[in-house]
């Protein structure tokens, strides 16, 4: 997926965000538990004025968070810090430097993908307030499954070690892409393709948008196929809970 494509993604969700949250920003968040919509909202706003930050003083912000005005109307704000971070990524351009939490990016190309991914998945919470919620663009839903699994899930689990893997593999499956994930004691490890000669213990499958949201917990069991080993399943289901904090 393109930069421009992912810049479009955060514009319309952003837009689609806001307006579902003007219905009531009091009400309770069923994939946020203890978070009302206008919680959803302050949070997304500041996050986008955290990647502006990032790309401006070209460092992480210390300190961070800044004591923010107390009497702020949410959705005003959202939609401010909304127009500022598009701006920016349409100003700056994928290629430009920008300080990021993921070593092998640090440009602003990396903050519109998961900005794209940030506002799509929180644009379904504050759906989900309201009482219904659209799917995911699929090719967007399909990007973001990557995104979990090969940004958030894979590497290095040594400062939070799971006794009860033990190299079992799970395969991913949505909109025509696998990915094969290894669960090691230590650590995680993901490769897109097929499993080759060695059968996988458990396979999770479903529409892209239901298998993204599910993977960031905002989806039940029921919404996707999941097939083999529950032990696998449920330490799949683990490392995704602490890699998606």
């Amino acid at each position: 997926m393109d930069f421009a494509t992912y810049v479009d993604h955060v514009r319309r969700d952003g837009r689609l965000l806001a307006a579902t949250a003007r219905g009531d920003l009091t009400a309770a968040v069923p994939s946020c538990p203890g978070w009302i919509v206008g919680d959803v909202v302050e949070h997304v706003a500041q996050v986008y004025e955290h990647k502006i930050q990032c790309t401006l003083l070209q460092a992480e912000p210390d300190p961070w968070p800044p004591a923010w005005p107390a009497d702020r109307d949410p959705v005003a704000w959202f939609a401010d810090a909304h127009d500022r971070l598009v701006a920016m990524f349409e100003e700056r351009g994928h290629a430009a430097p920008s300080a990021t939490w993921w070593p092998p990016d640090q440009t602003v190309g990396f903050w519109a993908r998961r900005m794209a991914q940030e506002t799509a998945v929180h644009r379904v919470d504050v759906q989900l307030g309201l009482g219904h919620a659209t799917p995911v663009d699929p090719d967007l839903a399909v990007d973001g499954i990557d995104e979990v699994l090969a940004v958030f899930l894979a590497g290095d689990w040594s400062e939070a070690p799971a006794d009860g893997c033990s190299g079992q593999r799970a395969a991913v499956a949505a909109g025509g892409r696998r990915w094969i994930v290894s669960l090691q004691p230590q650590s995680v490890e993901v490769a897109e393709g097929d499993a080759g000669d060695r059968p996988v213990e458990a396979t999770v499958e479903g529409s892209p948008s239901d298998l993204l949201l599910w993977l960031w917990g905002r989806a039940p069991d029921e919404r996707v196929e999941r097939h083999g080993d529950p032990e696998t399943l449920a330490l799949l289901r683990g490392r995704l809970v602490l890699a998606t904090q």
